[in-house]
């Protein structure tokens, strides 16, 4: 088969190193890709949100699987574009992909399916949502309709900041058009966790769950960024857990979608608050997470890309992926002053030391090849993943892993992990 990835971070590495293993590829191409995908496929110069310049590609070099990592382009309608030439799309069409693309829609499908979720209400005028703060009090959850590039929720903890995220959505329109209208609701409680699901239109197979750390800082301190880190299993999320989010939250959701004439295909991201009474929708993704990608990929024993050819045509129900009986533990590394401003071309050392330790991998998200060296080209720019038996060990191997790595510019959290690992000692 050929397999055309679309995007540039560590996500895609990690599909690309995934897919790569696979007997049935016999060639792999990326666009943009990074030095870390040139490893394992030919890199394409094409952007993610260039729809006319994949399709062409894809065309022109038989392409048999494109598989979208980022959402802007399934927003896009990437799927649709590819459909019309007759090639398959590991992701959703434009109107099934307003399940990231729109949180009102996402709220929408929830209520109809009987999805748990947070009590909810849209606004479209500022006057209106900024009275309803002062009715419903905080904490309140503060989000953006549309896309926003992962920065468009704010969980306000006092009124002060529900009402500047108001105005800073929807007057100042920081985020564009995305913030043309706003979803307020309910602030959850619980314990936060991300659980995947590869969706052919009616089936979904479990694809595995993990916990995000968001915030910059150590102790979950600092602004919210596309992930520090990432781990798996999360020992609050057991098995009753995964076995009701799919019964009650991912497979109604595929039910509504297919329902209204827009079957879901495609990895289906739900992210989840555990409360007391258990799992509660709190948004959900329209692709692979980042890193959970990262983390959860190392795990997997089976095959992966007969299983995303499987979601393209309707025959999940035939697959059956076999997991690692381990745990797994991402660490980011940034380049300082991420998520704000930072600098970028400095030069990264060490890499190939890294690689070669056991069960660890470094997955590249913000790199450029330079005359033969690695030099960051963003602001998150490694994922450094480790597995072991255990989280513990997960976690050592990936801080040792990372610690090898030389590069003057950059940082990470240093407690990816941590919390977890006290948890899970305190249900042994």
């Amino acid at each position: 088969m050929r397999v055309l990835i679309v995007g540039s971070g560590g996500r895609e590495h990690a599909l690309a190193w995934a897919i790569s293993a696979s007997p049935l590829l016999t060639e792999l191409f990326v666009a943009p890709g990074n030095p870390g995908t040139a490893a394992l496929a030919t890199n394409v110069p094409l952007r993610t949100n260039d729809i006319a310049g994949l399709v062409n590609f894809a065309v022109a070099q038989k392409v048999d699987l494109v598989v979208p990592g980022p959402e802007a382009p399934l927003v896009a309608g990437l799927a649709d574009a590819l459909a019309a030439q007759n090639i398959a799309c590991c992701g959703p069409s434009a109107a099934a992909a307003q399940l990231e693309g729109s949180k009102r829609f996402t709220k929408e499908i929830a209520d109809a399916a009987g999805i748990p979720t947070a009590a909810w209400k849209a606004f479209t005028e500022a006057d209106e949502a900024h009275d309803y703060v002062e009715e419903i009090g905080a904490p309140i959850v503060i989000k953006a309709d549309g896309l926003a590039a992962g920065k468009g929720v704010v969980v306000a903890a006092t009124l002060d900041e529900a009402h500047e995220a108001v105005t800073a959505i929807m007057e100042d329109k920081v985020h564009g058009a995305a913030g043309a209208e706003i979803v307020i609701e309910q602030c959850l409680v619980g314990e936060e966790i991300s659980v995947f699901a590869l969706c052919d239109g009616e089936d979904a197979l479990y694809l595995g769950c993990a916990a995000d750390h968001k915030r910059v800082g150590d102790g979950d301190t600092g602004p919210n960024t596309g992930g520090m880190g990432a781990i798996s299993p999360p020992p609050w999320a057991g098995q009753a857990i995964i076995d009701a989010t799919m019964a009650t939250i991912i497979r109604p959701a595929l039910g509504e979608m297919a329902r209204r004439g827009m079957p879901f295909r495609g990895f289906l991201f739900a992210g989840l608050m555990v409360e007391e009474d258990g799992p509660k929708l709190i948004e959900f993704n329209v692709r692979f997470g980042d890193p959970e990608c990262e983390t959860l990929l190392p795990l997997l024993r089976s095959d992966l890309l007969p299983a995303l050819v499987a979601a393209t045509e309707g025959e999940l129900k035939h697959v059956d992926l076999r997991w690692r009986d381990a745990a797994s533990a991402t660490v980011v590394m940034c380049s300082k002053g991420y998520p704000g401003a930072y600098a970028t071309g400095g030069e990264i050392f060490g890499l190939e030391e890294v690689g070669a330790l056991p069960e660890v991998t470094v997955f590249h998200a913000g790199t450029m090849a330079d005359q033969g060296g690695i030099l960051a080209n963003g602001g998150r720019v490694l994922a450094v993943n480790a597995t072991g038996a255990d989280l513990q060990e997960a976690v050592t191997r990936a801080y040792e892993a990372v610690d090898k790595i030389e590069w003057a510019d950059g940082f990470c959290r240093r407690d990816i992990g941590r919390r977890a690992i006290f948890a899970a000692q305190a249900r042994k």
